[in-house]
């Protein structure tokens, strides 16, 4: 069954979605079938993926109109799959104020995918509200990115302890994967200081890979790409590489035999279709497959270019 990762925090802007989005594309470019579930209503998750819109998406699983895998929907990268999300989203906490088990919709959703693929990702809002809490009961483990400044570490205590109580009263097994440290300046002072009390404060439960600040990660959603795909050897790419190996080394995570075909989706690892156009072993934009592209990339490499890069 698959391994599902809650990619949490409560606080706006800390590169949560980013993460979301970009380690989901690093676990499909290591060829792990990967289902990325947007859960913010802001659908950021979404439009990251060339802005499509589709007929329904996981408000209509979570409110009973369909079952998930119906939303699920295919993306540029062979082993990703997405269930998209919408501005509907925003009235589900409300609709399901008074429903029955209304805290394990998600998991309930996802118990006939699980089998279909070997990582899924779930992008919550920035809130601990009912969707958030939804995440949580569905979840393996938690990834919580933290943005080098005060303000987000004064906020942590909280989510923490949201997480420790969804482990009593609902969800036993969930664990904290990690604390993920992004928006990292060396050049900071502050950054600096916030990064060494969280390391010797939480030690092994916080990643060794930390995401930087990167022009790249913030351009690529403009284009409907993860960043893998808009510019893979700019530093956010690499480092999201980096730390898909870690997490996938550090759950222990091999990868499985072929996923079984979702109605009206092709199955994770099925060839990209192609345009006419394109030449034996491109793309369909014409330029090189990403996979094999990535392959070639030596992540363990200092990360090429300036700070900004």
């Amino acid at each position: 069954m698959a391994r599902v990762f809650a990619v949490v925090n409560q606080k706006g802007g800390v590169g949560k979605t980013t993460t979301a989005v970009n380690l989901a594309s690093a676990f499909a470019a290591s060829e792990r079938s990967t289902l990325l579930v947007d859960l913010d209503p802001q659908a950021n998750a979404t439009s990251a993926f060339a802005g499509y819109t589709a007929a329904r998406h996981v408000y209509d699983a979570i409110i009973g109109r369909c079952v998930m895998k119906e939303v699920v929907q295919p993306t540029e990268l062979a082993y990703l799959h997405l269930v998209p999300s919408g501005r509907d989203l925003y009235g589900a906490e409300i609709e399901l104020v008074s429903a029955f088990s209304r805290e394990r919709r998600i998991e309930r959703g996802l118990a006939d995918l699980r089998d279909a693929y070997d990582l899924v990702l779930i992008d919550c809002p920035p809130s601990l509200g009912l969707l958030t809490i939804n995440a949580l009961t569905a979840a393996d483990s938690v990834i919580i990115p933290l943005q080098c400044e005060y303000y987000a570490l004064e906020g942590l205590a909280g989510l923490l302890e949201t997480v420790d109580l969804v482990r009593d009263q609902l969800n036993p097994s969930l664990a904290l994967e990690g604390i993920l440290l992004t928006m990292e300046d060396k050049r900071n002072n502050l950054c600096r200081q916030v990064e060494r009390e969280v390391r010797a404060h939480f030690g092994d439960r916080v990643f060794r890979t930390a995401i930087p600040r990167n022009v790249r990660l913030s351009e690529a959603p403009s284009h409907g790409k993860p960043v893998i795909l808009y510019d893979i050897h700019s530093k956010g790419a690499v480092s999201y590489l980096r730390l898909a190996e870690e997490l996938l080394a550090r759950t222990g995570l091999e990868r499985s035999a072929a996923a079984p075909l979702l109605p009206g989706v092709p199955p994770p690892g099925a060839p990209p279709a192609a345009s006419a156009e394109a030449e034996p072993g491109e793309g369909a934009a014409g330029g090189p497959a990403p996979t094999e592209e990535i392959r070639a990339l030596d992540v363990t490499a200092p990360m090429p270019g300036g700070e900004d890069e």
